[in-house]
């Protein structure tokens, strides 16, 4: 059964498909059945730009713990960015404290 848990959101960057990068406008974050990964349910998480055609995606399947693995690990490197750019670069970023999943 799909389990109908999506979230996408504008991104703003680059993603590498093969051997060519494309500038990315949306990440899709979801919870469903693998369609690669030789695993059950999975979070997916595709970065794309609908612009250039289906082949300007890349996709990335994740047990849920590798998933929360990785969202912890951008948690401590978001807060580690911002404070650079507050305290070292001086941008006036707020730096916050993150807790450890």
């Amino acid at each position: 059964m799909c389990t109908s848990i999506i979230e996408i959101v504008r991104a703003e960057g680059m993603a590498k498909r093969g051997d060519q990068w494309f500038p990315l406008s949306q990440a899709v974050v979801a919870y469903d059945h693998a369609r690669h990964a030789p695993l059950g349910d999975v979070i997916t998480l595709d970065f794309l730009n609908g612009a250039l055609g289906a082949g300007a995606r890349a996709g990335v399947e994740l047990t849920l713990e590798s998933a929360k693995d990785l969202r912890a690990a951008l948690d401590r490197a978001i807060a580690a960015a911002e404070f650079e750019e507050a305290e070292v670069r001086g941008k006036g970023a707020v730096p916050r404290l993150v807790r450890a999943a």
